[in-house]
């Protein structure tokens, strides 16, 4: 059971970590989606901020 979840748990960090990292944050914020009520508080803020890769962006 164990290995499942492990499993689980890396094939959800890693696109995570690659997704962040595109928007221009650093890819360890992806880690705080393990932690429970935290990650739901992390998907609203990367959601409504600007991200620092549409900042560099020429309107």
């Amino acid at each position: 059971m164990h290995i499942i979840g492990l499993f689980a748990l890396i094939i959800t960090i890693i696109p995570l970590w690659r997704i962040i990292s595109k928007a221009g944050y650093n890819g360890a914020w992806a880690l705080l989606a393990i932690v429970p009520l935290v990650n739901l508080i992390m998907l609203y803020v990367f959601a409504f901020n600007t991200w620092p890769s549409e900042r560099s962006q020429p309107q």
